[in-house]
């Protein structure tokens, strides 16, 4: 027992002593580039802009808060953007399209987010296959599902009723998107901070075999953090979906990148054992500032990309710099 609370506590120490000056810099950069777009565009720090920014990066931002647990337990998730289209077209739309009722089509949808996430874990745990591997592959075969179900094809969703909860708001001001994404971050925020699976997840992905001396089985736990991370993505394909208002195959490509971008952003590492929730919206609001801010500025779309890899490069060099780099 004693050991097992020493695993647990040290990486806890350490997420306090670096959380305060990550986050500060985060702030920082966040504030700079909101003064100097609301400079150079007068419309950018208006009400409603700021909320479609928020609304934005909603969907990422939730897919982001799954994998920040994974990425902090040591794993990797490459196949999240594979199942936000997946949950959205295959399942959202096939069976809502079939007769089904829009809560229970969504129930199976985030439930599809789950199971692949469960099977991605069992595939890490028990065939001891790397993860990038592991999730490149199913992130390739549900994709590849999509397309075959669909035909290639969008497939509208005509039930009355659908588009409320990714195009509503409440009292005609908040998108209910920017809503469902503070309510999972403070979902997340309570798990990491005050919950055993917290504790479990800074402790496995600070060091596995540690935990595994100490007794915790290591094994189980991450079945269940790969199957978080797959609900949330199939959470956010959902939203997606509702937004759209339509199921499509080919959503969310190359965006399984730019979570992982806000993650390490906001101070996750990619070795696992550190990183903080709050770290993770931070990275994700900046990333979504910045795309914003060019939209504003009538900058052309392929340099959205670009800056997008830059911010990439720029987000690994840090978590580079904290960690000593690669060996």
């Amino acid at each position: 027992m004693k050991s097992e609370t020493s695993t647990l506590v040290a990486p806890r120490q350490r997420q306090r002593s670096i959380s305060l000056g990550g986050n500060l810099y985060l702030i920082v950069t966040l504030a700079s580039l909101m003064a100097l777009f609301s400079v150079l565009s007068p419309y950018f720090f208006q009400f409603g802009n700021l909320m479609n920014i928020a609304r934005s990066i909603s969907i990422s931002g939730i897919t982001a808060a799954g994998e920040t647990m994974v990425l902090i337990s040591g794993g990797l998730d490459l196949s999240v953007a594979s199942v936000m289209a997946a949950s959205g077209m295959i399942v959202s739309a096939l069976i809502m399209n079939a007769g089904w009722p829009i809560a229970a089509a969504r129930a199976v949808a985030v439930g599809f987010g789950l199971a692949v996430g469960l099977v991605n874990g069992l595939v890490i745990t028990k065939g001891r296959i790397n993860p990038l591997i592991t999730t490149l592959a199913s992130g390739f075969i549900i994709r590849g599902a999509g397309y075959v179900a669909s035909g290639g094809r969008t497939l509208g969703v005509i039930k009355e009723g659908y588009t409320v909860l990714g195009r509503g708001r409440l009292l005609d001001a908040v998108p209910y998107p920017v809503i469902l994404l503070a309510a999972t971050y403070l979902l997340v925020y309570f798990v990491m901070r005050y919950m055993k699976l917290g504790q479990y997840i800074h402790a496995i992905g600070g060091n596995a075999d540690a935990c595994r001396v100490s007794g915790i089985n290591v094994d189980r736990w991450r079945l269940g953090i790969y199957a978080l991370g797959g609900m949330c993505a199939g959470f956010a394909g959902v939203i997606l979906s509702s937004l759209t208002g339509s199921g499509i195959p080919d959503v969310a490509v190359g965006s399984e990148l730019v979570v992982i971008a806000g993650a390490i952003l906001g101070g996750v590492s990619l070795s696992g054992g550190r990183g903080r929730i709050e770290g993770t919206l931070l990275g994700v609001l900046i990333l979504g500032t910045l795309t914003n801010g060019l939209i504003m500025l009538n900058v052309q779309s392929y340099w959205h990309t670009i800056a997008q890899g830059g911010v990439l490069l720029m987000s690994v060099l840090i978590d580079a710099w904290r960690t000593g780099g690669y060996r």
